[in-house]
């Protein structure tokens, strides 16, 4: 009995044994199979600047740089051959002249005696013609008076040839005396037009050949500017027919220093330049030398005009539109998204764009500074700048 109670507690210590090993080792691997806490990380969206448009109506603005230029400039010539005999004291450089006032004079002894000369030719036509015209009335009365039945044989006999001669030879007196008259009148050089001197190019005893310079002038009448623009920007500008009423307002500010004038549009040129291929529009500026301040032909000035209403377009920062060309946004979820765009015209603080249709019921948030490194669909913080310009 002993001997089997022996081994009774020993298979009972190996089972208790085996029993403690499967349930440590159910234990263990208990352990090891249970489930990881997970830690909560927050979801970091970086912060981004906005600005809240929506869409409006807005009007077009066209700003482009020009030169002023005078209406007419001339480099004025002598028409006839002479000796500067008297010069005007308003015909220096930098005076004002009146049309058809005084310039210069030559010496004309020889386009007076010209003159005279051809009215005697004038005088002793006309005696001629007088003369055979009586004739030719005589030699009719003689011919019907003679009873001879038709007419002569000849018109020499009623004297016709004879006086036609005469009529073309008072004919030629008359144009050769209308030429003289016309040499003396060129001897006396007269303003053109009211106009600006910008250069005397001849002195007290100079003697002029038919074509020598005498003056360079500008008019005073108005100062033009040729815009050349873009088709863009003639998209964004009234109809023709409006422009070429010459009532649509122009600003126009110097380049230089702070003065600005008011002009108008004067014609819409019907050519593209060869250079530039693009087509112009010409603004003019009346009586620019009576303005305050003055306007003088050559500044270099800002143009500014006013185009048509345009609706649904964005007034966008100029620093939201990225180098690539993309407006980015954020979305209703608060993601990014981007699209494709270019200015339908500009200002000097916005420029204005056509957003896409799905944009355009509501107002949406756009990044005021977009990087290259944003991708769509990245999770953002939007804050809305305070009067950002």
């Amino acid at each position: 009995m002993t001997k089997r109670l022996q081994w009774l507690v020993f298979l009972a210590a190996l089972c208790a044994l085996v029993a403690i090993y499967f349930f440590t080792q159910y234990q263990i691997d208990r352990y090891a199979n249970r489930p990881l806490p997970v830690r909560e990380v927050p979801e970091i969206r970086p912060e981004v600047s906005v600005k809240t448009v929506t869409p409006g109506r807005y009007q077009s603005r066209i700003s482009a740089f020009g030169s002023t230029e005078a209406h007419y400039s001339i480099n004025l010539s002598a028409q006839v051959a002479g000796q500067v005999e008297q010069i005007s004291p308003q015909f220096e450089s930098g005076f004002r002249l009146k049309k058809d006032q005084e310039m210069l004079r030559l010496e004309n002894s020889d386009y007076r005696a010209a003159v005279a000369a051809a009215k005697q030719q004038v005088a002793e036509a006309r005696l001629l013609y007088l003369q055979e015209e009586r004739q030719g009335l005589q030699a009719q009365a003689e011919w019907l008076a003679s009873g001879l039945e038709g007419d002569p044989d000849s018109d020499l006999v009623l004297r016709v040839p004879q006086l036609a001669s005469a009529e073309a030879s008072l004919a030629n007196a008359e144009a050769l005396l209308a030429s003289a008259e016309k040499d003396l009148q060129q001897s006396l050089i007269r303003a053109p037009f009211d106009a600006l001197v910008i250069t005397r190019d001849v002195s007290p005893g100079s003697y002029l050949q038919t074509g020598t310079q005498v003056a360079s002038l500008y008019s005073t009448d108005r100062v033009e500017v040729k815009v050349s623009l873009s088709d863009r920007e003639w998209q964004s500008l009234p109809e023709p027919e409006m422009l070429k009423t010459g009532e649509w307002p122009v600003d126009l500010h110097a380049v230089e220093g702070d003065a600005s004038w008011q002009g108008k549009v004067l014609r819409v040129e019907q050519h593209l330049d060869g250079t530039t291929r693009q087509r112009s529009l010409i603004v003019g500026v009346e009586n620019p030398l009576d303005q305050q301040p003055v306007l003088y032909p050559g500044v270099f000035v800002e143009v500014s005009l006013g185009g048509s209403q345009m609706d649904e377009l964005w007034q966008v920062p100029t620093s939201s539109l990225s180098q690539r060309g993309e407006i980015w946004y954020v979305t209703a979820d608060m993601e990014l998204a981007k699209f494709a765009t270019s200015p339908v015209f500009s200002d000097e603080r916005s420029i204005y764009i056509n957003p896409p249709e799905n944009l355009k019921a509501t107002a949406n948030q756009i990044l005021l500074q977009p990087i290259s490194s944003y991708i769509e669909g990245m999770a953002v913080a939007p804050i809305e700048a305070v009067d950002y310009e």
